[in-house]
């Protein structure tokens, strides 16, 4: 990965104002400002990574229910694994794990693996790319929002962003995604909530300075102010450099992209990023969509789906163990997730199909370990329409993320969500939510532009908003990012300003207030109940 492409994909990653008070990256980094930031750097709460499986991972050879194999058997000939080769899971014993999932099974052993099992949601989508933007943005399959579960739950544990960021308060990028690109999961409700690493080598190059020299031409002039710009803009960047060099002694890894990606993370929680999200996406590794030679013919153990899910269950294992190692584990928790699993009956190309529900992983050393869910009932003699039942929907697993690890309080959380559902027990019942004083720091964080009140509101709404002068926007926004009022559309001098906008006709539900004004922005949830 060249710089500049690191640096393209920060810009549009971030998306959010990088200078404080106009220093550059060097005059930062020297500032009395640079040294507070660093005090606060250890005291990081509770973080989520996420693990996407990108294509759709089989479940039912992932996660076998040995006491149907004989009907598995009956649909899946060509691709089951033998049963003998299974690994055997404590306390659960009509269940084993692919053989290449020996570290999954260490930490299963461990007590820090949860396995949920039939994970998906109603009116299965068989559409990789609409079946991935449900899972990341949290909607029904027949509901599209534009922001993901991940973004909106940023946007409520900061509601200043991105207004004087960073600062004290949140020094670091809320989240960081490794990966081609930002994902769903992290959009807010105005914009790009997280900080994108596009790989670990363009991590390392990060870290190294390394930088490819402009050419000797007018235009590679016009490059390397534009590199130099870009390099004082990103503070962030700094920031993880400050954090990654506090680190230098870390467990081993193999050597996979996975593994590579979660050494980073795994170096940047210790290091003392605040940062509460990373996300590690699959691209580039290798995609679950086995339609075809999933398994060796020869050899059912070995194939494409056996490597990838070696991959995964190694480089996690070595994740947990490294952050044991480094002090971190307390405060870190996994969850891996699949846009859908695949049909119980294999096709006749030595693959399998587009199916439903799947099992998901959680992994920590918080987590409930064990087994949550029942064997799904597999037909006497599957078909080909024959999918997976759906047991717990992912929604679920959201909410418990957000009450139990987040500590977001229950009332609260279908403004996030946009939906209420019930939740599942993944963490282990003595897990305190202590983040009280985080959470009321994080509300404070950077600078309130807009205030809605009352919220929730039954008739009407109280806007105070502060314009730096020149047109100021205020709308509100439905959850699919449709614009259905405008309270505020005039030209105003700098200053700030009251008014109050009567929203009686407006249907109950969760709505985004939005500030626009001269290139600042900022996004409220507000509730208008019956």
């Amino acid at each position: 990965m060249k710089r500049r492409n690191f640096l393209k994909n920060i810009t549009a990653g971030v998306a959010i104002p990088s200078l404080i008070g106009g220093m550059g990256v060097r005059a930062y980094a020297a500032s009395p400002f640079s040294r507070l930031l660093n005090a606060f750097s250890t005291d990081t709460d509770h973080v989520l990574v996420l693990i996407q499986l990108n294509g759709g991972n089989d479940g039912l050879n992932t996660v076998v229910p040995i006491d149907q194999y004989d009907r598995l058997y009956n649909g899946r000939s060509n691709v089951i694994l033998p049963e003998n080769s299974l690994l055997p899971l404590s306390g659960s014993p009509t269940l084993g794990l692919h053989p290449a999932l020996q570290g999954f099974r260490s930490l299963y052993d461990e007590g820090k693996l949860r396995i949920v099992q039939n994970v998906g949601y109603p009116d299965q989508s068989y559409s990789h790319f609409r079946s991935t933007d449900i899972w990341m943005s949290g909607a029904g399959a027949d509901e599209y929002f534009p922001s993901g579960w991940a973004g909106r739950y940023l946007a409520y544990e900061y509601p200043n962003f991105p207004a004087d960021y960073p600062n004290p308060d949140m020094p670091h990028p809320l989240a960081v995604e490794i990966g081609n690109s930002m994902s769903l999961s992290l959009m807010g409700p105005q914009s790009g909530m997280g900080f994108v690493i596009p790989n670990a080598d363009a991590f390392y190059q990060l870290l190294a300075g390394v930088q490819d020299p402009a050419p000797n031409t007018p235009a590679g002039e016009q490059l390397a102010h534009i590199r130099l710009i870009a390099q004082q803009s990103r503070v962030y960047g700094q920031a993880i450099i400050d954090a990654s060099g506090k680190v230098t002694n870390q467990q081993a890894y193999p050597d996979t992209t996975l593994a590579n990606r979660l050494k980073i993370v795994s170096r940047l929680i210790a290091g003392g990023l605040k940062t509460r999200l990373y996300v590690v996406s699959y691209d580039g590794i290798g995609s679950f969509d086995t339609h075809d030679t999933q398994v060796d013919p020869d050899d059912h153990t070995k194939g494409e789906h056996a490597n990838l899910l070696q991959q995964l269950g190694d480089a996690v294992k070595a994740f947990c163990d490294d952050l044991q190692f480094l002090g971190a584990a307390d405060r870190v928790t996994g969850l891996t997730f699949s846009e859908f699993g695949r049909r119980i009956a294999s096709n006749f190309s030595g693959g399998t199909d587009h199916g439903e529900a799947a099992p998901v992983f959680m992994f920590g050393k918080s987590v409930a370990g064990g087994v949550l869910g029942s064997n799904p009932q597999i037909p006497q003699f599957p078909t080909a329409n024959d999918a997976m039942p759906l047991e717990f929907d992912f929604r679920s697993i959201y909410a418990s993320v957000l009450r139990d690890w987040f500590c977001v309080p229950q009332d609260d959380i279908p403004n996030v969500l946009l939906h209420d559902f019930p939740y599942l027990n993944l963490f282990d019942s003595g897990l305190p939510c202590v983040s009280t004083a985080v959470h009321d720091a994080n509300q404070a964080a950077g600078k309130s532009l807009l205030t809605a009140w009352p919220n929730p509101f039954t008739s009407g709404l109280t806007l105070e908003y502060e314009t730096a002068g020149g047109l100021t926007l205020i709308q509100l926004l439905d959850t699919s990012g449709k614009v259905v009022a405008t309270p505020v559309n005039r030209w105003q001098p700098k200053g700030k300003y009251q008014e109050y906008w009567e929203g009686t006709d407006l249907p109950a539900g969760t709505y985004f207030c939005r500030l626009l004004n001269n290139g600042r922005h900022q996004t409220k949830t507000v509730v208008k109940s019956r």
